[in-house]
């Protein structure tokens, strides 16, 4: 099973971002899908999330509004678009599979799968 996290970079406050997620190795509709970040010297605290089907999403409050989570089952990939980017969604962001048909989880630990990160910093 791979998680293949991509799209971070460098960029201003402001300005918007598009992570992508390409999943192999597990069937992807039996997967509810979640991003994840981490914040130097910080746990992995819990962004978005989307059911297997797509019909139900999840996301902390401070980033409603701003970031929206999707998956194109064709391509097996889940992205988190980032607009509004501040200084404070610096980080290392991560997605996660969980199995089943469950309602959608902001735990780390309740996923099965974790992708390798991807870094976000946002300057001021």
């Amino acid at each position: 099973v791979q998680l293949q996290a991509s799209g971070g970079g460098l960029v201003q406050d402001g300005d918007s971002l598009r992570l992508s997620c390409v999943v192999s190795g597990l069937v992807f509709t039996y997967y509810d899908m979640g991003w994840f970040h981490q914040a130097p010297g910080k746990e992995h605290e819990f962004v978005s999330a989307i059911s297997w089907r797509g019909s139900s999403t999840d996301y902390v409050d401070s980033v409603k509004g701003r970031f929206t989570i999707s998956r194109d089952i064709a391509k097996k990939t889940v992205y988190l678009q980032m607009n509004s980017l501040k200084p404070e969604d610096t980080a290392v962001y991560y997605c996660a599979a969980r199995f089943g048909k469950v309602p959608l989880s902001r735990l780390w630990e309740n996923y099965d799968y974790w992708g390798q990160g991807t870094l976000v910093t946002v300057s001021s």
